[in-house]
């Protein structure tokens, strides 16, 4: 064969990932909070975008059942010379609006009076609460409590008055970690204060009697061990049962009252001794306050029937592309460098708000149909929710399964029994008998669990009549597949609730 060149024409189809097309995809995943620092990173590199702090007056929503009562919202004004272009506004007059595929609506009504009046001072919001109110206000201010640092550092100076005693317990102080235990070995700490080993342990040894009980332990052995002690309780049989734990764990009860010599009653009363006892000594501390999660989607019962689903508008980013700057300050460019400055800038500003609606769209579209396909669940319980798969939302509303999967990554529905996560929604199927409808995964769980919970002392479920009884219910399901659903939900054995019911019954 003769080796030689030639000049072919061949065809082909490929997908080209333009950056922007990737920053698209990139901002369907992101959560609420990270939306949010995206869109601030933009507005401070892009001069002619800007934040809309006005109170927005409409939302849109979607409807499950039935459209919302309300119309399209108008679209924004020109005169202002500042385009407004939101993540919930429709980008142009020849794109559909958000409900032309999907029946969403927008409704004054339903947002109307939604946002908090805006005062303009705090006299004014006074008046307008009531002095009661107003001076409520205070009270429900948080408060910032000592910290569990400060508290041991007060004690440190009222029971050292030797200054290095009084550094050594300073260090220790700094060497706790968050539940209350020491971190480090002893030797150790010693060799970095260049102090004798002995010498910090006696000084460990006065701070182990510090508030709150338990406190600079360094095993949960010791932990427990000082507070016993505190309440005059650490006796033989106790510190045996200290230095057994691990059957305790497993709730080996008789090798327990074999080695503690002990009978049922008194280990009864041990074991409950144990458990009135903190673990974690400086948890008593903890005054981090819970940040609670803040939905992207809202729902709500229709009147008329069905469930109304909408987009949270406080987690919506709205952002203006203000054109009348760009005009201003393009008419007086002189260099090509500032032209295409300019223009990069406004086509970004364009391109972002064209983002943030697609999102807000793509976004509504996947929660609309997850409400859909599981309203057994919100109308009667956890027990009737159904199996779902990426792909069977993917198939309803003409999305490739990625895109869902990117969508219902942190994002959270509020919904008239609780607040959850998308991705909740979605759980395996677990095959009927005789041919019977699939069940859910999670509804099988909570069938599990409301078996064990309802099972009295004198008879206690082991798997295999746990898997009886579902197939008696119409649930195809084998027994290591209860087992593993039981585990994941920190439900002991059969053997040992067993043990539990029969101790404390």
């Amino acid at each position: 064969m003769a080796i030689a060149q030639r000049l072919d024409l061949r065809q082909s189809q490929t997908l080209i990932m333009t950056p922007q097309l990737q920053q698209a995809i990139k901002l369907l995943q992101l959560s609420n909070l990270d939306l949010a620092t995206y869109v601030d990173a933009e507005i401070e590199r892009n001069p002619l975008l800007e934040r809309d702090d006005a109170p927005q007056q409409s939302g849109a929503t979607g409807d499950g059942a039935e459209p919302a009562d309300g119309a399209p919202p108008p679209a924004p004004s020109d005169t202002t010379g500042t385009d407004r272009l939101t993540a919930s506004d429709t980008w142009s007059d020849s794109d559909p609006p958000l409900d032309a595929d999907f029946d969403n609506v927008w409704s004054e009504a339903d947002m109307a009076g939604a946002a908090p009046p805006q005062h303009a001072d705090w006299g004014t919001a006074r008046t307008a609460a009531g002095a009661d109110d107003g001076e409520a206000l205070w009270e429900r201010t948080l408060s910032s409590g000592a910290s569990l640092r400060d508290f041991l550092l007060s004690q440190v100076n009222e029971e050292f008055a030797d200054p290095v005693d009084r550094v050594i317990g300073a260090h220790l102080v700094d060497q706790i970690d968050e539940c209350g235990y020491l971190a480090g070995e002893a030797e150790a700490i010693a060799a970095t204060l260049g102090c004798t080993e002995s010498r910090l342990e006696a000084v460990l040894a006065r701070m182990q009697r510090f508030d709150p009980p338990g406190i600079f332990a360094r095993s949960l052995k010791e932990c427990l061990a000082i507070q016993l002690g505190e309440l005059n309780r650490l006796d033989p049989a106790m510190a045996c049962l200290l230095d057994n734990l691990d059957l305790l764990a497993r709730r080996d009860h008789a090798q327990l009252r074999a080695r503690c010599g002990v009978d049922d009653e008194d280990l009864h009363d041990m074991i409950a001794e144990i458990r009135a006892l903190s673990p974690k000594p400086a948890l008593a501390f903890a005054d981090d306050v819970a940040q609670p999660v803040t939905p992207d989607i809202l729902m709500r019962p229709n009147p008329a029937g069905g469930w109304i689903v909408e987009l949270n508008s406080d987690t919506l980013p709205r952002v203006l592309v203000n054109r009348r700057y760009y005009a201003t300050v393009s008419s007086g460019t002189r260099t090509k460098t500032d032209r295409d400055y300019l223009s990069d800038c406004l086509a970004s500003a364009n391109w972002l708000a064209k983002a943030l609606h697609q999102r807000a769209t793509t976004i509504l579209k996947v929660a609309t149909e997850i409400v859909q396909q599981q309203t057994l669940f919100f109308g009667q319980g956890v027990q009737h929710l159904r199996p779902l798969v990426l792909r069977d939302i993917a198939e309803a509303i003409g999305m490739h399964e990625s895109t869902v999967s990117r969508v219902t990554s942190n994002k959270y529905m509020a919904t008239p029994r609780g607040i959850y996560e998308l991705k909740y929604f979605f759980t395996a199927a677990i095959g009927g008998t005789d041919g019977a409808e699939a069940h859910s995964a999670e509804a099988v769980r909570f069938r599990i669990k409301s078996l064990i919970d309802a099972e009295p002392p004198a008879a206690i479920l082991s798997d295999d009549r746990i898997v009886e009884i579902l197939r008696g219910e119409g649930i195809d399901i084998a027994r290591r597949t209860v087992a593993k659903y039981r585990e994941t939900m920190r439900i002991p054995s059969s053997v040992q609730r067993r043990r539990d019911k029969a101790m404390w019954s």
